[in-house]
């Protein structure tokens, strides 16, 4: 069925054999390329990856994680990849105590990266082209610069406060004393020498390499607290996807320290409700959706972080039908615990084969740290303000541990085949957008680009903010094209509606929809520099 309640601006991109949608044009040009010659989606996928962290550095790069979801056309399995670094050995509660807290930025929020970790296990899995045949697009990018769009020019205005006090940092994205200007040349040479010596000399060298022993040097000088050893010590998460059966598919996530089975829970609640009856975009589809969030919400703050959370018992009929089962007509009040920003990439490929990668990496906040090394290049993480210093809390640091992420790289099966590819950055608005994006294409036929631009909202509570000090407040977020009496009901049932302007929510969904005979329908979202391509 199609759906003719939407009207999107941006063509729906379509083709036979690959597609790849991404935060980035220039991104998305590098992942066809490698399709056109013959590479697989993981290949594809290191590409786009790679380039990703040179013209959208402010949201992922080598200095961060990642989470790659693979489902492989010959043998119908699917495998998660992990690239997350853990707390390095001299990251204690005591010593953020007696510092005043975590920073948000700066020195003392930069955890070990472990983006490259995950990325080089999907490409020795799965990969069909050598790994240093991948990095022409992000090397030349680096080398010779790439054109400041709208979007950079925005986050670097937003975040010189991360950036002025790195002089790295300040030289390359405040050339006189200001953002770039649209259209300028962004240069990186050092970042360019970083990504021929990683193409030459493989994966291990960030980790345990000479390129290694300079990160290490350059974490030192800046005061950083991840040490060499704690870079050695870095190893990939291969994992099984978690998945629920909902609908007549199968909706599948990344497993823990990933927060993504908040979005599970979120569909399993609802599963009982006729969706279509309320209709897309009314008070009452929009209620119940944002009540079931709030409820998942809460299970995530209790069960995220730990070593093996209880995903059996949290996506269980009984535990879902009783959060829906007290969901009113009135808004509730759902602090998540007593009583911050966070910006990622996501970007997905599927291939001449069928392969798919749904994947996503970050920073964690725009600019991360604000911290770029001399020697390598490498802008590096604020990850370590993902932690909370309650001794006894699920994501309590302690060094070693991997700190639970609100990235998550969602893939839905119908028929034991990719149906739907998508996902987004975000922080804790990720799943919740996923949710409403997944509910706009399985239950009302929207096509992946209508379910990008349509509308949407985002619900606040207090004490979900994943970063340091984890504040929040009971607010809903909703685009205006809602509409005036979608708006007026939610009001009416008790929400604090804050409306704001067309695509201005939050979020940047990337989607790739598969039809039955093969047809590759690539979708972007125009809320960022998002980018589709097919062929």
């Amino acid at each position: 069925m199609a759906y003719e309640g939407i009207r999107a601006h941006r063509p729906l991109i379509m083709g036979r054999r690959g597609a790849v949608a991404s935060n980035h044009p220039v991104a998305t040009a590098a992942g066809l390329e490698v399709l056109r010659a013959g590479g697989s989606a993981a290949d594809a996928a290191v590409a786009v990856s790679l380039t990703l962290g040179v013209v959208e550095p402010h949201m992922s790069g080598l200095g961060g994680d990642g989470f790659y979801h693979h489902w492989s056309a010959r043998s119908g399995k699917a495998e998660t990849y992990a690239g997350t670094g853990q707390a390095p050995a001299a990251a204690t509660i005591a010593r953020y105590r007696a510092a005043g807290g975590i920073p948000n930025h700066g020195p003392l929020s930069i955890q070990t990266p472990g983006k490259v970790a995950g990325l080089a296990a999907l490409h020795a899995a799965h990969g069909a082209k050598a790994w240093g045949a991948l990095f022409g697009p992000a090397i030349e990018a680096a080398r010779d610069g790439f054109a400041a769009t709208h979007a950079l020019r925005h986050f670097v205005g937003e975040n010189r406060y991360r950036l002025d006090p790195d002089p790295t940092s300040r030289a390359i994205w405040l050339p006189d004393d200001a953002p770039p200007a649209l259209g300028a040349l962004v240069v990186q040479p050092a970042l360019a020498e970083t990504l021929e010596r990683l193409a030459a000399g493989g994966p291990e060298d960030i980790f345990q390499g000479g390129l290694a022993r300079d990160l290490a040097a350059d974490m030192d000088d800046v005061g950083a607290p991840v040490a060499a050893a704690d870079l050695a010590a870095v190893t990939p998460l291969r994992a099984p996807p978690v998945g629920i059966t909902w609908r007549g598919f199968e909706v599948r996530q990344t497993p823990a320290p990933s927060m993504g089975f908040a979005m599970l829970q979120m569909l399993r609640i609802v599963e009982g409700f006729d969706l279509a009856a309320l209709g897309w975009g009314s008070a009452g589809l929009i209620h119940l959706m944002v009540e079931a969030k709030k409820r998942a919400f809460l299970d995530r703050e209790g069960e995220a972080g730990r070593d093996a959370p209880d995903f059996a018992g949290l996506l269980s009929d009984a535990r879902c039908a009783a959060h829906a089962a007290v969901i009113g007509e009135r808004a509730a009040h759902l602090p998540v615990r007593a009583m911050a920003e966070a910006d990622t990439t996501y970007f997905c490929v599927v291939d001449a084969e069928g392969n798919a990668v749904s994947a996503i990496q970050s920073i964690n906040s725009a600019f991360g740290s604000g911290v770029t090394g001399p020697r390598t290049g490498i802008l590096l993480n604020n990850r370590m303000s993902y932690w909370h210093l309650e001794e006894g809390h699920a994501n309590a640091l302690a060094p070693g541990r991997r700190v639970r992420h609100t990235m998550n790289a969602p893939m839905v099966m119908k028929d034991g085949r990719p149906w739907m590819v998508f996902g987004t950055p975000g922080a804790d608005n990720q799943v919740q957008v996923n949710f409403q994006v997944l509910v706009a294409c399985a239950v009302f036929g929207m096509d992946p680009q209508q379910a990008l631009e349509a509308p949407r909202w985002t619900s606040s509570q207090p004490g979900q903010e994943s970063n340091y000090p984890h504040g929040g407040g009971g607010v809903l977020t909703i685009e205006r094209g809602v509409g005036e009496a979608a708006i007026a009901g939610l009001r009416e049932r008790g929400h604090e509606v804050k409306v704001v302007g067309d695509l201005d929510g939050a979020c940047s969904v990337e989607a790739i929809r598969v039809l039955e005979n093969g047809v590759r329908m690539a979708a972007s979202d125009p809320r960022r520099d998002g980018w589709a391509a097919a062929w």
